[in-house]
């Protein structure tokens, strides 16, 4: 088994709590899903927001999902002028014994201009997942 990296970014439209908690929960939600993660395989991982977004860390939706026993760690992205706003990134590493080319990386929202090369997957029903994540929150609740 081997440590792979596992991308992922998203967007929200307002630097507003819920609304971070929310897009971080549906961006980790496709990326668990797509790659068929357990968190006990999960190493760590590492959210960045675009300097504009501080209403909440997001490491904080990942702990609502049950990732008590992950290290996690928040921190701003650069400020590149031009660059994509108030967007979510995250780095997961992930111990797995799939190839890092069958690794799926997620960009959702408006963060699919990131990696437009990326964002081929298959189409997901987004009421399901908000029953799949509304499920896990309340098993860690």
């Amino acid at each position: 088994m081997q440590c792979r990296g596992v991308r992922g970014a998203t967007t929200v439209e307002n630097n507003d709590r819920e609304e971070i908690l929310r897009a971080t929960r549906e961006l980790l939600a496709l990326i668990i899903r797509h790659n068929e993660i357990d968190k006990q395989d999960v190493a760590s991982a590492f959210f960045t927001t675009t300097v504009d977004l501080d209403a909440e860390f997001p490491a904080l939706a990942a702990r609502q999902l049950g990732w008590c026993d992950v290290p996690l760690l928040c921190g701003h992205e650069i400020y590149v002028p031009g660059s994509l706003e108030k967007c979510i990134r995250v780095l997961i590493h992930w111990n797995t014994d799939k190839a890092q080319s069958d690794v799926h990386h997620v960009y959702h929202r408006k963060a699919e201009r990131l990696r437009p090369d990326l964002c081929d997957v298959p189409p997901v029903d987004l009421a399901e997942l908000e029953g799949w994540i509304d499920q896990q929150m309340q098993e860690n609740a």
